[in-house]
C-alpha cells in the first residue's frame, strides 16, 4: 500500500470512530436525562401529559356574589324615603327579584317569582322564596 491509500483509509476510519464516539455521547446523555425524568415521575415530580378535558363552564355567577347583591340590594330597597320616586322603589324591587330568580335558579329551589304579576300574589311568593332561600341555607335579608 502506498502512502495516500494508508492516510485515506485512516481518515475514513478516523471519520467512522466520530461517529461512533457521537453515538455513544449521545446515547449516555439520552439514557441520563431518561433515568431523571423516570425518576422524577415516580417520586412524584413529574407529570404525564394528560389528554385535555373539557370543564363545564359554570353556569352563573358565583352563589356569593349573588348573596352580596341580595344583601346589598334588600338593604337599599329597605332604605328608599318616603319621598323618593315610586320608579326608584320598582326599579330595586324589580333588581331585587331578579337577583332573587337567580339565587333559587342556582339553588335549584322551585319558584314562581318571574310569571306572578306585580301585586299581591307577587309579594307573597317572594316571601315564599325568601323563606325557601334560607331553608336552603342562603341568607336572605327580610
Amino acid at each position: 500500500m502506498t502512502v495516500t491509500t494508508l492516510e485515506a483509509s485512516a481518515e475514513a476510519g478516523m471519520g467512522s470512530a466520530l461517529i461512533n464516539l457521537g453515538a455513544i455521547v449521545g446515547g449516555v446523555v439520552g439514557s441520563v436525562a431518561l433515568m431523571g425524568w423516570l425518576a422524577r415521575l415516580v417520586f412524584g415530580s413529574a407529570r404525564l401529559p394528560l389528554p385535555h378535558r373539557a370543564t363545564p363552564a359554570p353556569v352563573g355567577r358565583p352563589i356569593e356574589q349573588v348573596a352580596a347583591d341580595l344583601r346589598r340590594l334588600g338593604a337599599q330597597l329597605a332604605r328608599v324615603p318616603a319621598g323618593a320616586p315610586m320608579a326608584r322603589r320598582r326599579g330595586l324591587q324589580a333588581a331585587y327579584d331578579d337577583v332573587l330568580v337567580e339565587a333559587a335558579r342556582l339553588l335549584e329551589v322551585p319558584h314562581a317569582l318571574d310569571t306572578v304579576p306585580p301585586g299581591r300574589p307577587r309579594d307573597v311568593e317572594r316571601l315564599r322564596l325568601q323563606t325557601a332561600l334560607a331553608e336552603a341555607g342562603l341568607a336572605v335579608p327580610d
